[in-house]
Parts: C-alpha cells; sequence; structure tokens
C-alpha cells in the first residue's frame, strides 16, 4: 500500500487571522490619526480665518487675573495661576476622598445595624443624597453659608473659631521655620520604627508572645519627633548640599534635560519589556506568546521611542517668560529643578523671606510647628475680613467641598454594605461563637474580606468625586476649571486651556486608577 503524505498548504494572508486581527488594528488606529490630524488642521484653519490665535505664550505672560483663594492670589503667569487652581482641585479632591471613605464606611455599617434608629438614620441619608443631583446640592451648601452672620467692625480680633458668610476660620497648626528638617527627623522615624515592627512581628510569630509592632513603631516616630524638635538645627548643612545642587543643574546645558527624559524613557519601555517577558518564563522555557502579548511588546517599545523624541521636539519650544526674555522648554526645566533645589536650600537654612517669595507659604518664625489663631481685621478701606492666620475655609470651598463629599459618600455606603454581605455569613456566625463583639468582628474579620470586593467599584467613586470638582465653577471655587475659564477671557485662548484641562484630568484619573489597582492587587488572595 502507497502512503500519500499531504503537504501542508500554507494559510494565505487575507485568511490568516493573526494577520488579519494586526491589519484590522493598524487600520483603526491610522483611520483614528488620520481623524485626529484632519480636525487639527481644520481648527488651526478656522483660527486663522478667524483671526483667532493659537498659542502657549500665555503660560509665561501676565494674564492680569486675580482669585480669591489660592497658594497664589496674584499670579505673576498663566501657568502660576493654572498651578494654583490645581493646587485648588487636588485640595478638595484628596480631602475629599479620605473623608467620603470614612463617612461611606460608617453609613453603610450604619445601614446593616440591628439597631432601628441607626438603621433608618443610613437608610434616609442614602436614599436623600443620592437622588438629589449634586449641582443642586452644592448650590444648597452655598446658600445656606451665605446665610450666616456677616462681619463687622465689632468682630475685629483673634478666635479659636469664628463663623460668618465669609468662611469658617479654625485655629490650628501650621509650619514654622524649621518644619522641613523636623520633618527629616520624623520621616526617618518613621522608616526605623516600621522595620522594628516588623522584627517585632517575626519574634511574635517565632516565640508566641505579644510583639506590640504597632507599639514600638508609635514610639519610634513620636521619639524622632520629639528629637527632632529640638535638633532641627543640627541639619542646617543640608542648606550648602542644596545649594551646590542648585548651582551644578544651573550650569548644566539644557540639552542634558530633553536627554535624561529621552533616556528615562527607552530604559523604562526596556525594563518593562524584560518583565514581561520574565513573567512568561517557564521551566521549559518562555512559554507561547499571543498576538496581544506581542502587542503589549511592541507598544512599549513605540511608546518610550516616542517619549524620546517628543523630549527633544518639546524640549526645543521657545517662550516668552515674565521677565520678557526667551526660553526654551528645556532651560524652563532647568530653572524650575533649580528653584526646588534653592527652596530646599532656604527651607533647611532657615530664609523665611526666601521661602515666602519663590512659594507664597505662609511659614511662620519659630519652631518646626506653629500654632495660629484665625483674626479679624479692617481693611483700608474699613472693611472686615479674616486675616492671613489660622485657617480659613471660604464659602466656595465649603459648598464644593462638602458637596461631593457627601454625594460620593452615599454611593460609598452602598458598596460597604454590598461587600459586607457578600462575605459568607458563617464568618460572622463563627465570630460571634468565639466570643467577638460586633466592632471587634467587623475589624478583623468582615471588612478586610469585604474591602477585597468593595475596592475595585470603590475607585469608580474616587474617580467621579475627582471629576465632579469641576462643579465648584458654579459657587465661584477657584479650580482649574474656573481659573481657565478667567485666562480664556483674559487671551482669548480657548483650546490651548482645553487641552490643558483634558491632559490634568486625564493624568488625576490615571493617577488614582493606578493607586486603588495597587492596593487591590496587594489584597488579592494568592493561591497555592
Amino acid at each position: 500500500m502507497t502512503v500519500q503524505v499531504r503537504e501542508h498548504q500554507k494559510t494565505p494572508l487575507w485568511r490568516n487571522a493573526t494577520v488579519l486581527k494586526w491589519a484590522a488594528q493598524l487600520f483603526v488606529l491610522g483611520a483614528i490619526l488620520a481623524v485626529f490630524a484632519l480636525l487639527v488642521s481644520q481648527a488651526l484653519t478656522n483660527f486663522a480665518s478667524s483671526d483667532i490665535s493659537f498659542g502657549w505664550q500665555w503660560l509665561s505672560s501676565p494674564t492680569g487675573v486675580q482669585l480669591r483663594e489660592g497658594i497664589d492670589v496674584v499670579p505673576d503667569s498663566g501657568a502660576r495661576a493654572l498651578l494654583v487652581g490645581i493646587v485648588n482641585t487636588l485640595r478638595v479632591a484628596i480631602s475629599g476622598i479620605f473623608a467620603a471613605t470614612i463617612l461611606g464606611t460608617l453609613i453603610g455599617i450604619s445601614r446593616l445595624s440591628k439597631n432601628w434608629i441607626v438603621n433608618k438614620i443610613a437608610t434616609v441619608y442614602i436614599e436623600t443624597i443620592r437622588n438629589i443631583p449634586l449641582l443642586v446640592q452644592i448650590f444648597f451648601w452655598s446658600a445656606l453659608a451665605v446665610t450666616l452672620p456677616a462681619l463687622t467692625a465689632d468682630d475685629v480680633g483673634e478666635y479659636f473659631f469664628k463663623v460668618s458668610n465669609k468662611g469658617f476660620a479654625f485655629a490650628g497648626i501650621f509650619p514654622g521655620l524649621g518644619w522641613l528638617p523636623w520633618l527629616m527627623f520624623v520621616i526617618v522615624g518613621f522608616f526605623v520604627g516600621r522595620y522594628v515592627a516588623k522584627r517585632r512581628k517575626k519574634y511574635q510569630e517565632d516565640t508566641g508572645k505579644p510583639g506590640h509592632g504597632g507599639r514600638y513603631w508609635f514610639g519610634i516616630v513620636l521619639l524622632s519627633g520629639i528629637i527632632g524638635w529640638f535638633a532641627w538645627p543640627l541639619l542646617g548643612f543640608m542648606s550648602h548640599v542644596f545649594g551646590a545642587i542648585e548651582s551644578f543643574v544651573d550650569g548644566l546645558p539644557p540639552v542634558v534635560f530633553p536627554i535624561i527624559i529621552a533616556l528615562a524613557a527607552i530604559v523604562g519601555s526596556m525594563w518593562w519589556i524584560r518583565n514581561f517577558f520574565e513573567s512568561r518564563r517557564t521551566p521549559a522555557g518562555f512559554g507561547k506568546m499571543t498576538d496581544d502579548d506581542w502587542f503589549r511588546v511592541i507598544f512599549a517599545g513605540v511608546s518610550g521611542v516616542t517619549v524620546a523624541v517628543l523630549a527633544f521636539v518639546v524640549g526645543g519650544f521657545s517662550l516668552e517668560t515674565v521677565a520678557g526674555d526667551t526660553q526654551s522648554v528645556a532651560e524652563l526645566i532647568r530653572t524650575v529643578i533649580g528653584n526646588f533645589f534653592g527652596w530646599l536650600s532656604a527651607a533647611f537654612a532657615g530664609d523665611v523671606s526666601t521661602i515666602v517669595a519663590e512659594t507664597q507659604m505662609r511659614v511662620r518664625e519659630g519652631g518646626p510647628l506653629v500654632f495660629s489663631k484665625p483674626a479679624v481685621v479692617l481693611l483700608g478701606a474699613g472693611i472686615p475680613q479674616y486675616a492671613r492666620t489660622g485657617l480659613v475655609i471660604t464659602v466656595p470651598f465649603f459648598a464644593i467641598w462638602t458637596g461631593v463629599t457627601l454625594y460620593t459618600a452615599a454611593f460609598i455606603a452602598e458598596i460597604v454594605r454590598g461587600g459586607i454581605l457578600a462575605v459568607p455569613k458563617g464568618q460572622t456566625e463563627a465570630a460571634q461563637a468565639m466570643g467577638f463583639r460586633r466592632g471587634q468582628y467587623l475589624r478583623l474579620i468582615i471588612l478586610p474580606q469585604a474591602f477585597r470586593i468593595i475596592l475595585p467599584p470603590m475607585g469608580n467613586q474616587y474617580l467621579n468625586l475627582a471629576k465632579n470638582t469641576s462643579l465648584g465653577l458654579a459657587v465661584a471655587y477657584a479650580d482649574i476649571v474656573a481659573v481657565g475659564f478667567t485666562i480664556m477671557n483674559q487671551t482669548g485662548q480657548s483650546l490651548p486651556v482645553v487641552v490643558v484641562w483634558m491632559a490634568f484630568f486625564v493624568t488625576m484619573s490615571l493617577t488614582i486608577s493606578a493607586i486603588v489597582n495597587y492596593y487591590n492587587r496587594k489584597m488579592m488572595l494568592v493561591e497555592r
């Protein structure tokens, strides 16, 4: 009998699934880039025909913007004004995320309480807050604050706490002359305490005796803070170190900074590709790479090269500074880095005038931390106003912060409730059988398991809170959106300002997502 061997015919390209898959993706990518290029070209053409300029000179030029609150109420350039708006936005977003998490967790637990009053109060809160539009709530809190008593000449003086229709003033503790050197002692104590706590935990696991790692950690940090309170002047020599670094940075050629950025991008992409291949390594060698795996590798490499090229292209752009001279972006980067080390040098030297001039921080003379009370003073026209002492929460900040925090906390409460209910009921019954109180088994058994379920949807609420801060425009809060609108009116540069908005919110959202995903991976159960 003759055995016939059928030759394996190669699949034609038009029927090859891999080729078709890559061709479709490249076609879609090319179409998106072409549409984007067409839109940009058409926008520039429309700007030219309408005599509307498009550029970035406003970033370094005085814009005449005056803000109601922030690290600098009279910024000298568009970039400085946007920086004030960014800081104000982050103030609401970061503090709101922490407050909404704590409040939402407490309300979510209260929703499951067997106490009828506590349960119904939590239910009414959730159902009421969730079903009222956020903008309406922000207007409500603003209107409520405006109805408070006005400041008068009789209110002049210092207070521990003062309420008026111009805001809420609190006494507080603020950075003093030696706050940064003292902070170095605290940071060192934190890491030393962390190391000691790990050793005490290992001792507890080996011997079965209490290790009290948390107490050791807290005690070391407290001791470091006490030592630093008196010993912070000893770090004054660091002023000369940072001053030397500032001089070194100022002496570098501008081209060095695009080179550093390009090398960092290429090395970073190579490091990611190497780790990706190592994750696919098996005892028999590398596992089979799928099309998506190769796409990730190629995308990482192309991204690194693209960033490296853009570093040189963007670094060569020229901008006119506030002083009237022209500098490239690379030179401006050098100036910013040099000024940062100059600020560190002034902080360790205790030069208050330099710190205030370069950062607009209200640094007070005295020890590392200074207690300051709010005060009411009369301005030149005899108008009572809060002085720049103490902590003053303005009405716009109060309205936007309270609105987004309470609104987000209502959704977080439902997420927490669902996460707790998702934990098997046997866990609660076992804890009760062992004599655990409700607070103990919630803190030690239920919530650690529930947060594995809670964290991903909670991350979405964090993103919503961060983006909802843009509603501060409705109550004249000087966030990045409100500042951007003011710059638009002053300069007419609408499209560049919108680009800055988009870049900022994308960056903030990706940062929040990265942090949440990191903790989500840390809390995942590791299967054997």
